[in-house]
């Protein structure tokens, strides 16, 4: 049935002359007029109604309506008057990610979003509704990388919501609506001299963890479900199949790499070396844990690294109770920026000293993108000045004058 615009004040019948004439109806007076009526894509009607003198204003709608339904854009107006609250909550419960993932996604959501934007309906919100949310979690005194991960989930679930046809636009991407501003600070990586100094304050048990993570780039969870067979002793590599992760803050899992990209990383003589004595003083011990959530199949290893009584690491207790104790040791602060992931930034800084590639550190850090590699890591790159004053010092002083001739340059062409 095609749209229509029906006047309930008056209605159509024929004439004693056979001629149709309009005469009132019992409604006459009362209510709004015009009801504009059309079949929506789901075979259901639709209809919504207009005052007196408003008949142009009921066609205009009509006719959008009716071109959204031909060019497929249609969203059924009844859709968007479910809350963000009931919405947010059947998003993620749908949510196919890690389950570590999914239930920081869930604090996220639950504890800054939803008090604030839960009860309002997705298609009532406007782009000053998040400007003021944002100011309120601003408030909260959150970090900025913190409020910038909320403000990305509120982001996506406004997504599926359009591609849902609930509702037609994401307001968090209007342009006064911005995520908030990552903190300026740079990496500033540890000196070979302090990486040594926490090496050496480590308990003997855990001391290698630093061989890895500053000679390998691992990171701390990779390094706690580090096991024997990933380590290729003879062919100088070290595989990154699995970390240690938390569910419900203490209940361990084995799971994928962050991405779920595993990894083969260059292992240096030194770090094997290193591996293999630690080993000789602390034999490896099958540990099987679940795998990604709680009642996921079973999955053994030989870990390297367990706590005294023989279980996998947990993060937050061996931060608390055996890293941040060798750092004071060691004369390092105990702030956010020299956790283990320091070990991860050296050895960006020295494969970048060394001149190697932004898209090989990318390979071997397990970044999703090597443009975040640069983004996180530029400022460590050697300068095109630098480059250029070395290059000249060497031909002055005649290192490997032969291999940087203008021939050479040229066949390289």
């Amino acid at each position: 049935m095609a749209g229509h615009v029906q006047d309930r004040w008056y209605k159509t019948e024929p004439g004693a002359d056979g001629k149709p004439v309009k005469v009132k109806t019992d409604r006459f007076g009362v209510g709004l007029r015009y009801r504009a009526r059309y079949i929506a894509p789901d075979g259901t009607e639709k209809s919504k109604s207009f005052p007196d003198k408003q008949k142009r204003k009921a066609d205009t709608w009509l006719a959008n309506i009716e071109a959204d339904v031909s060019q497929g854009r249609y969203i059924d107006p009844l859709a968007g008057a479910v809350t963000f609250g009931r919405y947010a909550k059947a998003w993620m419960e749908a949510l196919t990610t890690d389950p570590v993932t999914r239930e920081s996604v869930e604090i996220r959501l639950r504890v800054h979003a939803l008090p604030y934007l839960g009860d309002r309906p997705m298609a009532s919100f406007r782009p000053s509704h998040l400007r003021v949310w944002m100011r309120q979690l601003e408030a909260t005194g959150r970090a900025a990388s913190y409020r910038r991960s909320i403000f990305a989930n509120v982001s996506a679930v406004f997504t599926a919501a359009v591609e849902d046809r609930i509702i037609a636009e994401n307001p968090c991407r209007a342009r006064s609506v911005r995520a908030p501003r990552l903190d300026p600070r740079k990496v500033k990586p540890w000196t070979a001299g302090r990486v040594m100094d926490v090496h050496e304050a480590l308990p003997d048990e855990y001391r290698e963890m630093v061989a890895v993570g500053a000679g390998c780039g691992p990171r701390q969870g990779e390094i706690f479900g580090l096991a024997v067979e990933d380590i290729d002793f003879l062919g100088g590599t070290l595989h990154v199949v699995r970390q240690v992760k938390l569910l419900q803050g203490t209940r361990p899992v084995f799971g994928p790499p962050k991405g779920g990209k595993e990894r083969d990383v260059p292992l240096p003589e030194t770090v094997s070396f290193a591996l293999a004595a630690h080993i000789t003083r602390h034999a490896p011990v099958e540990v099987t844990l679940p795998w990604k959530t709680l009642d996921g199949p079973p999955v053994t290893a030989s870990l390297l690294f367990l706590s005294a009584q023989g279980k996998p690491l947990n993060r937050t207790r061996f931060n608390e109770k055996v890293w941040q104790p060798a750092l004071r040791v060691a004369g390092v602060p105990t702030g956010r920026e020299n956790g283990m992931h320091a070990l991860r930034h050296f050895y960006a800084s020295v494969l970048l000293d060394a001149g190697e590639s932004i898209k090989a550190l990318s390979e071997y850090l397990g970044h999703h993108d090597p443009a975040f590699t640069l983004r996180t890591y530029t400022h460590l790159m050697p300068s095109s000045e630098t480059r250029t004053r070395a290059a000249v010092d060497r031909v002055f002083r005649g290192e490997d004058a032969a291999d940087h001739g203008p021939d050479t340059a040229q066949g390289e062409d």
